[in-house]
């Protein structure tokens, strides 16, 4: 039973990072390296930022030509201008709506792989023990809170061990961030002595010398 103990587990962990991190962080960095891959998305984003690129040229172009002295030059510019912001347009359309399909792809996938996955294993794996407790170590009711809800009485079953690791997970998050938390707080109250001798500047020389002779 190591692989289901492991399994639950990771669940909850992973389950713990995500709330965490944050879907929308998680999706734009997937979304990121999505589009590293050689794939079409990936083809239409390059394409997208080199019209982008076209659209700026012609764009500063016309900005700089004068509509009554270079007229002919400036109509051809702003035909040109009108077709690359169209062009620029569809493609953009296109590309929310390939990063919205993709979002709701990755949005059903991380759900069956916390949430989804932590309803499923307990109701599947109700009836069947994680580990048995020692024999005669704890009294009736500690073992049947522990087997609770269809496990054999004296053993752990799946929902109290899916509770421990949800605990576990929780205290080490929360170690670790008061850590740091302290950490980044030393390394702050270091820097503000140092700023402030800093400010005040070196001693002057008469005051200095005052100093000395009063001593």
């Amino acid at each position: 039973m190591l692989s289901l103990l492991l399994l639950v587990f990771l669940v909850e962990l992973g389950a713990h990072l995500v709330n965490t991190v944050g879907a929308a962080t998680i999706n734009s960095l997937l979304w990121n390296l999505y589009l590293a891959l050689p794939t079409q998305t990936s083809k239409q984003a390059a394409e997208q930022r080199k019209l982008q690129k076209e659209y700026l040229t012609i764009r500063r172009d016309l900005n700089a030509t004068s509509s009554q002295d270079q007229f002919a030059k400036w109509a051809k510019l702003r035909r040109q201008h009108d077709k690359l912001l169209e062009q620029l347009e569809k493609m953009k359309s296109s590309h929310e709506a390939s990063k919205a399909n993709f979002d709701r792809t990755v949005n059903i996938l991380r759900w069956l792989g916390t949430t989804g996955l932590k309803f499923l294993l307990p109701f599947w794996y109700a009836k069947q023990p994680m580990f048995w407790l020692p024999q005669g170590w704890f009294p009736y009711y500690v073992e049947w809170i522990l087997s609770f809800p269809r496990a054999p009485i004296g053993s752990v079953s799946i929902a109290s061990w899916q509770t421990a690791c949800t605990g576990v997970v929780l205290l080490v998050s929360d170690t670790i961030v008061a850590i740091l938390g302290l950490l980044l707080g030393a390394k702050i109250a270091q820097k503000q002595p140092a700023k402030a001798t800093a400010e005040k500047g070196p001693i002057p020389t008469s005051q200095e010398a005052r100093s000395k002779k009063d001593s």
